[in-house]
């Protein structure tokens, strides 16, 4: 799915240059350590959390809140 979209982009001619990102096999996955868990929901007042993720979730609920699980 995603080499298609770079495909169409690349069609479209909307970059001046081609598209330098490449789609790679997942060699390994390692789970974050158990602080990174749920972080912004034990921090909220945080910063980037307040001023940064929460705006994006927030438009993300607006424009897609019917496709998300409850």
């Amino acid at each position: 799915m995603a080499l298609d979209y770079i495909d169409q982009l690349e069609a479209s001619g909307a970059f001046a240059s081609r598209i330098a990102t490449t789609i790679e096999p997942l060699e390994a996955f390692f789970v974050a350590e158990s602080y990174h868990h749920n972080y912004a929901e034990f921090n909220p007042g945080q910063p980037y959390i307040q001023f940064v993720s929460m705006p994006k979730v927030g438009k993300l609920v607006n424009y897609f809140g019917d496709k998300l699980k409850d």
